[in-house]
């Protein structure tokens, strides 16, 4: 079973990290892979990439003709894949030496047409105390209760997921309404695609434990202000995803259940056992970050129809 992996990027100052993905993905112990660099429309940085990657076998790197976004880039890259999997990873990400080995694993194993794993967070500068692990998919790493071993989610994260191509094909890849495009912090191009696999297959991402990628959370990423702008951007996502297919936000009505019955009162057992500043900080940021999402979302509600826009 062939493999077609895609990464890809679009700025020289993530260039060093993006080298440490490529090396991650060229070092897998799994051999029967083609890997595919998409640079999304900068011209400078595919000349390094071509300089450092473009000789090596099994290694295909392209140059979008303009700015498409994460998912536009992405798409690109599937159009050049031979593979019988599609599989993605970020240009901040470090899988796991055999993740793709993993992957395959699902796929020999199971009737699966997708598959993923846990995406864990590598803080480059330390965890701010007051960070709720529940809202670790905030960074795009997994949150508790994410899912079981070889359990079936609606998607895995964007850094950790994989399709069989023939249905990738099928789809018509990532919605690019959705997806990081320039400055528009537009999320969830992997739920928007797995929400239409549901619709088409009636069939979910296998998630498996084994396949474990690492995505480094930067500096920048922890501080207040990025991440209450993340928060309202998630909630425009989740609006414009609501615009495009149905029951969108069943994930979110899961989360708001498990914040009620599972997350608060989980918290308060341990504050009252063991009382901490932190401990406290962390409940207060969760209903804060929870309560910005929901404004982004109606935001996103009060502005229309945001797919055309």
């Amino acid at each position: 079973m062939k493999v077609s992996v895609i990464v890809n990027t679009y700025a020289n100052e993530r260039y060093d990290d993006f080298c440490k993905a490529v090396e991650a993905v060229l070092e897998q112990t799994y051999n029967d892979i083609e890997l595919i660099l998409v640079v999304d429309g900068n011209e400078s940085v595919h000349a390094r990439v071509v300089e450092d990657f473009g000789n090596i076998d099994g290694v295909t790197t392209h140059c979008t003709e303009e700015n498409r976004g994460n998912s536009g880039a992405r798409n690109a890259g599937a159009e050049l894949a031979t593979g019988d999997v599609i599989a993605v990873t970020d240009d901040d990400a470090v899988p796991e030496p055999d993740w793709t080995e993993e992957l395959v694993r699902v796929y020999e194993t199971t009737d699966a047409i997708a598959a993923g794993g846990p995406v864990v967070p590598d803080w480059v500068d330390g965890k701010p105390p007051y960070f709720p692990d529940e809202f670790l998919w905030l960074v795009g790493c997994n949150q508790p209760e994410f899912g079981e071993h070889m359990e079936e989610v609606r998607n895995t994260y964007g850094c950790n997921i994989s399709f069989k191509r023939e249905v990738f094909e099928e789809l018509g890849g990532f919605s690019e309404h959705v997806g990081r495009i320039a400055d528009k912090p537009i999320q969830g191009h992997e739920s928007e695609i797995a929400i239409r696999m549901r619709e088409r297959f009636g069939r979910g991402v296998i998630y498996t434990t084994d396949a474990v990628v690492n995505h480094k959370v930067y500096s920048y990423r922890t501080e207040p202000t990025w991440l209450l702008e993340r928060c309202f951007w998630q909630g425009v996502s989740k609006r414009i995803m609501d615009q495009l297919v149905d029951d969108a936000t069943d994930k979110e009505a899961e989360f708001l259940r498990l914040l009620a019955t599972t997350y608060t009162p989980r918290r308060l057992r341990s504050i009252v056992r063991r009382p901490s500043i932190s401990k406290v900080a962390q409940l207060a940021t969760l209903y804060v970050f929870t309560a910005v999402v929901g404004a982004g979302f109606g935001y996103g509600f009060l502005k229309g129809d945001l797919v055309e826009q």
